[in-house]
């Protein structure tokens, strides 16, 4: 009897470890590693698989639809440029470009100075790859070609004469003066804070003489370089923005501009001729004291030639040093009996 028990205990033992085996073999292809995902066909040499934009495409919805072929919109640039694109949005062209452009070369916004950017983006990118314009001081693009992409909508009024002007001619870059990228807080986004540290950046012995005792109230903030000149161009000499240089002065000193019964020559023939417009030494900006001044050209008769004060006779033609103590209307005079100027 108990040999007969545990012949059905081997028994029973036996056929659990079967189900157990067979359960496990059953869920081994549940259980097992997970199967590789099924692969694309392999597509021709240089091509991408099927489904896939190509290399170097800008995400769907990027490009706007109507530009030019080779253009790809500035919200391409911004994928890379985005703190170059956030300064430039805040400047007036950019608020233009950017946000409110009026036909199709403003809507180019970016690339309507830098250049299409289509070769530039499948490059990769770059400092002037695809044929980019940086306008960086030592972009190899020539000046002219540059200024050109200014001068593509800055071409009327003030900017009329750019084309063989003193500037033009000596290779001057409009970015040397403008900053076109990000916000000065200067008019006309200058490069520095004020016109005459942009324009003394190049024109030191100007912006030295207004720091003489005598000058133009551009330190305190009366006057502009501006003022009197028109630095993308003019007709005239130096830039001036009235027909000559006398214009220009009786533009402010107007009570010198005449007509006048006796006209003094000097004054009528240029201003220059007697005063330093940008500064000097000497009050009222002359450029010589008096009567130093005067005696370049009164030589001849009544007062003496020589420098007046050697001897006791000329005493009285230089009380104060001043010949305009007599001649006080050295301008011109309107007075019958002024022939002198001394009315």
């Amino acid at each position: 009897m108990p040999g007969h028990l545990g012949k059905n205990r081997r028994g029973l033992v036996v056929g659990i470890s079967l189900a157990v085996v067979t359960l496990l073999v059953a869920l081994a292809p549940l259980s097992g590693p997970a199967q590789p995902p099924p692969t694309a066909p392999p597509s021709p040499a240089g091509q991408p698989p099927a489904g896939q934009p190509p290399a170097g495409t800008p995400p769907p919805g990027v490009i706007p639809p109507g530009l030019p072929a080779g253009y790809v919109g500035a919200e391409t640039c911004k994928l890379c440029h985005d703190e170059q694109h956030r300064k430039f949005e805040a400047t007036r062209m950019g608020k233009l470009f950017l946000k409110h452009p009026r036909n199709m070369v403003e809507r180019l916004a970016c690339e309507n100075c830098h250049g299409p950017g289509q070769k530039h983006f499948e490059a990769g990118g770059g400092k002037g790859v695809g044929g980019m314009v940086t306008f960086a001081k030592n972009d190899p693009t020539p000046v002219e070609v540059r200024n050109d992409k200014c001068l593509a909508c800055h071409n009327r009024g003030p900017h009329l004469f750019w084309k063989g002007s003193a500037h033009e001619a000596r290779d001057v870059a409009c970015t040397n003066c403008h900053r076109v990228m990000e916000p000065t807080g200067a008019p006309f986004q200058l490069a520095k804070a004020t016109e005459i540290e942009t324009c003394g950046a190049c024109h030191l012995e100007k912006r030295a003489a207004q720091m003489r005792s005598s000058h133009m109230p551009l330190p305190e903030g009366k006057l502009k370089c501006t003022s009197c000149h028109n630095p993308p161009a003019t007709v005239t000499p130096a830039l001036l923005k009235e027909p000559s240089l006398n214009d220009t002065c009786l533009v402010c000193h107007a009570e010198k501009r005449g007509p006048f019964l006796w006209v003094h020559a000097p004054v009528n023939e240029s201003c220059a001729n007697c005063h330093d417009p940008h500064g000097s030494n000497h009050p009222a900006m002359l450029k010589m004291p008096k009567p130093r001044l005067c005696q370049q050209c009164h030589v001849e008769t009544r007062h003496p030639t020589s420098p007046y004060g050697l001897n006791t006779s000329s005493f009285k033609f230089v009380l104060g040093r001043g010949c305009s103590n007599c001649h006080i209307n050295i301008h011109g005079s309107n007075h019958p009996s002024g022939f002198a100027f001394t009315r």
